[in-house]
C-alpha cells in the first residue's frame, strides 16, 4: 500500500500546506494498533462542532465507514475505501452530489480523512492472484486511527463541558428563582428599600444575557445575579432585625412613631383632587379606628407605577393625553375606564376605600387588561374588594400574571 509519502489531489482540486502538514503528520505517526471504528464515529459524533463539521459530513463518514469491511481499522491492512458517487450518495440517504462532494472536502479539511487519487481520479483497487487489495484509490481512514485517542479526548471534554454548562444553568435558574419571589414578597409585604431600582438591576443583569449564551457568559451572569441575591437577603435582614426591635421596644412600653409612609403619594408629586382628598379622609378614618380601639382594614402595598405600566398597558390611553406618568393620572384614568367598563361609582369608591387609591387604579388597570375574559367588571371588583377586606387578594399574582402574559420583560417573570 501506499504510505509514507504525500499524496496530491487529482484534477482542479488545490493542493495547501494544511493538507500537507496533516499528511505528514499521519505517515509519521507511530500507531499501529486497531481502533472500533464505530466508537471513533461517535466521538467524532459528540465533537462535531469543535471539527467544524454539519450533519450531512457525518452522513457522508457514516456510509464511508459502511464500505470499509471490518469493524476494526487496521492501519496495517491500509483502510481505504473506494466506493463510486452515486454508491455514497445511496447509502448517505440520497445526498445530491455536489453536497456529497462539499461534506466530502469537509471531511479532508477536518483532518479526518484523506484522498488517495488515481491517475485519472477514478476510484478502484488493483488485487492480486488471490484477491487481496495491493493497490487503492480512494478516501485513506488512516487518519481515524491515528487520532483515535485526540478524537476521543476532544468528545469527553465537550461532553464535560455541556454538562458544565447545563449545571451552571440549573444553579442561575435557582438563583433568578430566588431573587424574583424575594423581590416580590418585599413588593407585597411593604419591605422598606428601594425595591424598584433592585427590580431594575435584576431586570437589567438578564437582559444583558445573549440568547444562545457561552459557559463563561453564564458564570458571569450568576455572580451579578448571586450578588443581587445578597443585596436583597441583607436588605430583609435587616428589615426582620428591624421590626424585631420593634417588638420588643412595644412589649416595654415604648412609644414607636411609624415614620414610613404607606402611600406612594409621599414619592411623587400630587394635587388635591377628588381622590386625594378620599385618600385623606380613609387616613382620617384609620386613625379614629385606632383610638376607639375598632377593628380597621390595612390596606395592601401598592405596587411600582412602572410595574404596573408594564403589565397593564392599555390603561395609558385612558390618561390625560394619552399616557399616564405618575399615579394620579392613573387613578384618573381609572375613573374613565370604570365608567366605560360599566362599574358603578359605589363599587369603585368601596374599592378605593378597602385597597387604597393606588391599588383601586391598579385593580381597574388589570380589569381593563383582562376584559375580554371578564363578564361583569362591577362584579368582579366587588369581589376582589371583599377578598381584600378579609385579607384573602393580593395584587402581586395578578400583576405578574399579566407581566407573563403580555410578555413585560420576558425574562422578568422567570
Amino acid at each position: 500500500m501506499q504510505t509514507g509519502h504525500v499524496s496530491t489531489p487529482f484534477g482542479r482540486r488545490s493542493m495547501t500546506l494544511a493538507l500537507v502538514k496533516g499528511q505528514l503528520s499521519v505517515a509519521e505517526s507511530k500507531t499501529d494498533k486497531c481502533v472500533d471504528k464505530w466508537k471513533v464515529f461517535r466521538d467524532i459524533s459528540e465533537a462535531r462542532e469543535r471539527l467544524a463539521l454539519q450533519d450531512r459530513a457525518l452522513a457522508v463518514l457514516d456510509a464511508l465507514l459502511t464500505f470499509y469491511p471490518d469493524n476494526e481499522l487496521d492501519r496495517e491492512r491500509g483502510p481505504i475505501v473506494f466506493p463510486s458517487n452515486a454508491q455514497l450518495s445511496l447509502r448517505a440517504h440520497g445526498i445530491a452530489g455536489t453536497t456529497l462532494r462539499r461534506h466530502l472536502a469537509a471531511l479532508v479539511d477536518a483532518g479526518l480523512i484523506q484522498r488517495r487519487d488515481s491517475p485519472n481520479g477514478k476510484r478502484y483497487a488493483h488485487r492480486d492472484r488471490d484477491g487481496e487489495i495491493e493497490q487503492a484509490y480512494g478516501f485513506d481512514l488512516t487518519p481515524l486511527v491515528v487520532r483515535a485517542a485526540e478524537l476521543a479526548q476532544l468528545a469527553q471534554d465537550v461532553v464535560a463541558e455541556r454538562i458544565r454548562l447545563r449545571r451552571i444553568k440549573e444553579a442561575l435558574t435557582i438563583c433568578r428563582r430566588d431573587v424574583r419571589k424575594l423581590i416580590t414578597a418585599a413588593f407585597e409585604e411593604g419591605a422598606s428599600g428601594n425595591w424598584e431600582a433592585v427590580e431594575d438591576a435584576y431586570v437589567g443583569i438578564l437582559d444583558r444575557l445573549p440568547r444562545y449564551p457561552s459557559r463563561q457568559q453564564v458564570e458571569a451572569t450568576l455572580g451579578e445575579m448571586e450578588l443581587l441575591r445578597e443585596e436583597v437577603l441583607n436588605q430583609l435582614e435587616i428589615q426582620i432585625k428591624a421590626e424585631k426591635t420593634d417588638g420588643n421596644a412595644i412589649q416595654n412600653g415604648c412609644h414607636i412613631q411609624n415614620s414610613k409612609p404607606e402611600s406612594i403619594y409621599e414619592l411623587e408629586p400630587s394635587s388635591r383632587n377628588e381622590q386625594g382628598e378620599k385618600l385623606e379622609a380613609v387616613a382620617e378614618t384609620r386613625a379614629e379606628g385606632q383610638v376607639s380601639g375598632q377593628r380597621t382594614t390595612q390596606h395592601i402595598k401598592a405596587f411600582p407605577l412602572g410595574m404596573v405600566l408594564r403589565a397593564c398597558p392599555q390603561i395609558s390611553d385612558y390618561g390625560p393625553g394619552g399616557r399616564v406618568g405618575h399615579w394620579r393620572e392613573l387613578m384618573s384614568a381609572a375613573v374613565v375606564v370604570r365608567s366605560m367598563l360599566g362599574v358603578s361609582p359605589s363599587a369603585y369608591e368601596e374599592a378605593c376605600d378597602v385597597m387604597g387609591p393606588e391599588n383601586a387604579a391598579a385593580a381597574m388597570a388589570c380589569i381593563l387588561e383582562r376584559s375580554n375574559m371578564i363578564s361583569s367588571a362591577g362584579g368582579y371588583l366587588r369581589d376582589l374588594t371583599k377578598r381584600s377586606e378579609r385579607g384573602e387578594f393580593s395584587l402581586g399574582p395578578m400583576v405578574m400574571a399579566l407581566l407573563k402574559a403580555n410578555g413585560a420583560g420576558g425574562k422578568l417573570a422567570g
